[in-house]
């Protein structure tokens, strides 16, 4: 997961007004925002390289509360259009979401429906599919 998190920095575009890493506090009121624990990695993720700025994707934020990619508001629109409330969603792709489960996996939900594809953990899918799009 280090190295992952170095990798992703290391690749990071350069911009004008760069992204903020949240505090632990934050991360907590993230939390109550949404009723529902983060799972570790996805905790690590946002503390450690939620300011990172890597191909087409965005993932989800939880520093700036203005952001189109803070959390609580994608997890309320993706909720609000069918993704099950067990789900966390940590990339929205149009409305469909690759999303987080309790476990740590995660899944992508594509036109209302749950498809094969499935990553063993946030990790995985950072590599496999954020850092290639």
């Amino acid at each position: 997961m280090h190295e992952l998190i170095e990798q992703l920095q290391e690749m990071s575009e350069r911009v004008p007004v760069p992204l903020e890493l949240p505090s632990f506090d934050q991360l907590l009121d993230v939390e109550e925002e949404i009723l529902i624990p983060l799972p570790s990695d996805l905790k690590e993720y946002l503390l450690h390289a939620s300011d990172v700025i890597v191909g087409s994707f965005e993932p989800v934020t939880a520093a700036d509360r203005h952001s189109h990619t803070f959390l609580p508001e994608v997890a309320a629109y993706a909720w609000s259009i069918g993704l099950p409330r067990a789900m966390i969603p940590i990339c929205q792709n149009g409305d469909n979401f690759y999303c987080i489960d309790q476990e740590g996996q995660v899944h992508y939900w594509a036109f209302g429906d749950f498809t094969d594809d499935q990553w063993d953990s946030f990790w995985e899918w950072a590599e496999d599919v954020w850092m290639n799009s």
